[in-house]
């Protein structure tokens, strides 16, 4: 296959749901070393019974990251029994709702708006066409799902992130970690922690 064939410049993020995001900053961050370098804040998104949730991002090297979803007021069961470890394994069934599902996905990433059309232009013309193709903050992706069910998406970047934006997703996450400490966490309680860290930063 020609370089003008092959696009793909490797993996931008995989994604996964959480149910405990304290102790994944905890592993990922804390134990394993990998920064917060992203975070994404969505209140109201989607259809009426989308959650509010928060998706932040570790870098993992070579450009590459893992990321979660947390989703507001959403118990562990709508993934499906917990493991022994906490693991938890989703049953897919009809009464897993489909932004848990689609929250499980592969991200893969191109260099430009020019390589992002090419291959939406072959998956428009294929078996699985692209189902959206949306720009998040600092990306522009196009989804599909994959023979088997699985969410798809290939991204290109928008603009390059900023230091400033890494303190962001850092007090994000440090606010999120707050909030899931104390009962009945919820999206409001999570910009309030936020804010008031800013605060603390901000000389007098």
């Amino acid at each position: 296959m020609s370089e003008q064939d092959h696009r793909v410049r490797g993996v931008d993020h995989v994604a996964f749901p959480t149910f405990d995001p304290a102790a994944t900053v905890r592993f990922y961050r804390d134990v394993l070393g990998f920064p917060v370098v992203h975070s994404i804040c969505a209140a109201g998104w989607g259809p009426e019974n989308h959650p509010d949730f928060i998706h932040f991002f570790f870098d993992i090297g070579n450009g590459d990251r893992i990321a979660f979803f947390y989703y507001f007021g959403t118990p562990p069961e709508v993934g499906g029994p917990a493991g022994e470890k906490g693991d938890v394994h989703a049953r897919f069934g009809a009464d897993v709702p489909e932004y848990f599902v689609r929250s499980r996905h592969l991200a893969i990433h191109v260099d430009s708006e020019e390589d992002l059309l090419e291959y939406r232009r072959r998956l428009d013309a294929s078996s699985w066409p692209v189902e959206m193709q949306i720009r998040h903050e600092t990306i522009e992706s196009i989804y599909t799902h994959d023979p088997n069910g699985y969410m798809f998406e290939i991204t290109r970047a928008l603009r390059p992130v900023l230091p400033q934006e890494d303190v962001d997703a850092e007090l994000t996450v440090d606010a999120l970690l707050d909030v899931v400490a104390e009962p009945e966490p919820t999206f409001g309680k999570l910009l309030a922690r936020k804010a008031e860290l800013i605060a603390s930063r901000v000389p007098v």
